[in-house]
């Protein structure tokens, strides 16, 4: 296993213009769409830093932060916040530039963070290189994610712990 990989190596930008085909009954896009996109880049991510396939185990979170409509230009950011023995946490942020007005800056519309499983041909978990945060804003992001796997870990356990405390309830 190499010694790993800095934390810039795994960041990812993908661009696209929302279309009529991405709306919901409100006007706006979808919020699927939007999903759909974090998931693309994050996954482009996971698999650029463990270097082959990896899969969604799971999505920790995701914000919306404002609405994003037909004819914006949405950005997708990501990188790897954290890695275990198989196991990434990816972070995107999506940023839009509206079609009909001049912005100083892309507008943030959506954050998120993602839990990757890098895998080989047969679909078995494998290893992957350590994240190697470069800067305080990496390594900031790096703790946030261990909060984050902490609190992912307590809540599946008091869950199977209640769980297993009702099972006489479901006979």
């Amino acid at each position: 296993m190499e010694q790993g990989r800095p934390t810039a190596r795994s960041r990812v930008t993908l661009s696209r213009i929302m279309s009529a085909i991405d709306v919901n009954l409100y006007g706006t896009v979808h919020g699927g769409v939007l999903m759909k996109f974090v998931d693309d880049v994050a996954g482009a991510s996971a698999a650029r830093h463990s270097g082959g396939t990896a899969v969604t185990a799971a999505i920790d979170e995701i914000v919306f932060l404002e609405p994003v409509r037909v004819g914006d230009l949405v950005h997708a950011y990501a990188q790897v916040n954290w890695t275990g023995s198989t196991s990434m946490e990816v972070g995107v942020r999506l940023t839009a530039e509206r079609w009909d007005a001049v912005e100083p800056s892309p507008i943030p519309v959506a954050t998120a963070y993602l839990v990757f499983v890098a895998i080989d041909v047969a679909g078995r978990p494998r290893q992957v290189p350590p994240v190697l945060p470069s800067d305080s804003a990496d390594r900031r992001r790096f703790q946030e994610a261990e909060i984050r796997r902490d609190h992912r870990l307590a809540r599946r356990a008091a869950i199977q712990k209640a769980r297993a405390e009702h099972a006489d309830d479901q006979e």
